[in-house]
């Protein structure tokens, strides 16, 4: 189906659902995209008992009216020291993210292949070349009184 509009309507309605990725099935590794989309689902959902589902929708089922959209998040921090050297680590994670860039390209697509960050570490880029980000004075001192509280932050930070 290409009916944008009417997919999400379908959605809604339990009608239809997307696919995970590489599709339906295991031909193309459809359950491998299953098992991944599952474990967001549960880091954003179970440890805050967060709604999931059709809760998440931004409409009410019964009205079709818009209803809030209360998401769960989830943040993991790694130390990449703790399990290799870090040059290593830039090394193999350049490496992959070139190949995954490197890409053949849809002729009728945007010729180009972002991978996870790149568009942000763009922006952050842009905007530390016209001064950087301004932090309200609150946030900033939330920030380092939970730097200065955890191991390890006030070093590096």
């Amino acid at each position: 189906r290409t009916d944008t509009k009417q997919i999400l309507i379908d959605m809604v309605k339990a009608k239809c659902a997307l696919c995970p990725m590489g599709g339906a099935g295991d031909a193309l590794g459809g359950y491998k995209g299953y098992s991944w989309a599952t474990v967001v689902e549960l880091l954003s959902t179970a440890f805050q008992s967060g709604p999931f589902g059709a809760a998440i929708s931004g409409v009410d089922r019964e009205t079709g009216k818009p209803a809030p959209m209360p998401l769960g998040n989830y943040f993991l921090a790694i130390d990449i020291e703790a399990l290799c050297d870090v040059e290593v680590f830039k090394k193999n994670a350049g490496e992959l993210l070139r190949f995954i860039r490197g890409s053949a390209k849809d002729p009728r697509g945007p010729q180009r292949i972002w991978t996870a960050g790149e568009f942000e570490h763009d922006t952050r880029k842009k905007r530390h070349s016209e001064g950087g980000v301004v932090v309200p004075p609150v946030l900033l001192r939330d920030m380092q009184a939970l730097r200065d509280y955890l191991p390890g932050m006030k070093e590096k930070y």
